[in-house]
């Protein structure tokens, strides 16, 4: 793709930032850009907003600055976040048993699981237990309530395994309780829609025109169901879990928040752009520094039996320990199946969004997501 069908802008210092976003649509190999948008806040200003390539693989229809795109994983930052806006006001005490807030959850002997434990993934519900459908996870009380009479598959607080899909329901849930208030529409009312952040989870009808189906990796998983454990299996097989399950209507109309949140990447990095700039972007507070810097505490540092290495989990969010965020390891954020991503930076005040329909096969970032992260914190000098 030519640079002159880049489209955006760029503040003075940030040219690099096009020039590698650009290259990534000349790639000669598997994460060559189809479509994608790129989006950096730093201290509150826009720095950064730029948008290219095509919605669909036979590249007819052009990525709009409002496309939407599934994000897979990075939806769960974004739900943690929802559940930090309630720790803010009072509602919920990361400390506390899950219990206090769902009783029904003190059922299989998980009364005292907390609800830092459960957004840190030790909770021992990496999957469900009993045979479960997709439709399934569009019955929110189907889901909820098979979570809350499951036992651990683990004593809770002394093992890791990525809660791929239950951690939405579970911190949906949670939100549900203590406001009254479904995850999309809590994330609606209280951060997206105060904050302008073209971000949701239950996507209305009438935004479908403006979405990019996501294409399959051109790679192979970077895991083998044959030789994964019960723990991590359960997250991802039951039910089966493929790349373009979210082209379908009733996943993106759903509340599915450990995945199926639909974004720009402007949306995302408005988000994280309030929590880089101290809870507030355009005069709108989201929350205190206190609460995002409880957000982002490390909680556990195991190996994970899912991921296959020792990732640093803060309260529901990802901090930077292999580097895909830039070169501060407490930048923090979450990273989606196939490569978006949306980060923060409280030190430097930077914030990434990124979307694209192109999925990697990688489930923590890849190499685009490194490449722009690496040119964006040297641009920004922090």
């Amino acid at each position: 793709m030519a640079s002159d069908n880049i489209h955006g802008e760029v503040a003075p210092g940030f040219e690099p930032v096009r020039e590698r976003f650009a290259a990534n649509f000349t790639r000669d190999d598997v994460h060559r850009e189809i479509g994608a948008s790129l989006a950096v806040y730093r201290r509150g200003q826009k720095v950064v907003d730029l948008w290219g390539g095509h919605r669909d693989e036979a590249a007819t229809v052009p990525w709009a600055h409002d496309t939407l795109v599934n994000v897979w994983s990075t939806t769960k930052g974004v739900t943690a976040i929802a559940l930090a806006r309630l720790v803010d006001q009072g509602l919920i005490d990361y400390a506390a048993p899950v219990s206090n807030y769902w009783p029904e959850f003190a059922q299989g002997g998980k009364a005292a699981i907390t609800v830092s434990q459960l957004l840190s993934h030790q909770a021992g519900l990496p999957g469900f237990v009993e045979p479960t459908s997709l439709e399934d996870f569009y019955s929110w009380e189907t889901v909820t309530s098979r979570l809350a009479a499951q036992t651990p598959m683990w004593e809770p607080g002394t093992k890791n395994s990525y809660h791929a899909m239950t951690f939405g329901f579970l911190a949906g849930e949670l939100i549900r309780r203590v406001s009254g208030r479904s995850v999309g529409r809590f994330l609606a009312d209280e951060i997206a829609e105060p904050l302008n952040a073209d971000v949701h989870i239950g996507l209305a009808e009438h935004d479908e025109p403006r979405v990019a189906p996501l294409v399959a990796p051109k790679e192979d998983a970077p895991f083998d169901p044959e030789t994964m454990a019960p723990e991590a299996l359960a997250a991802v097989a039951n039910p089966a879990m493929t790349p373009t399950i979210p082209n379908d209507r009733a996943w993106r109309a759903a509340e599915v928040p450990a995945g199926n949140g639909h974004a720009t990447a402007l949306g995302l990095a408005r988000i994280y752009g309030a929590l880089a700039n101290g809870g507030a972007l355009d005069g709108v507070s989201i929350m205190g520094p206190a609460t995002i810097a409880q957000l982002s505490e490390v909680q556990t540092r195991r190996e994970d039996v899912m991921l296959g290495f020792k990732p640093f989990w803060g309260r529901g969010v990802g901090l930077n320990d292999s580097g895909i965020f830039g070169p501060r390891p407490d930048t923090f954020g979450h990273t989606g199946w196939g490569g978006s991503f949306g980060c923060a930076d409280v030190q430097s005040g930077v914030a990434v969004g990124y979307t694209m329909n192109q999925m990697g096969a990688g489930l923590v970032g890849d190499v685009r997501a490194v490449g722009l992260c690496q040119t964006i914190f040297a641009c920004a000098g922090d």
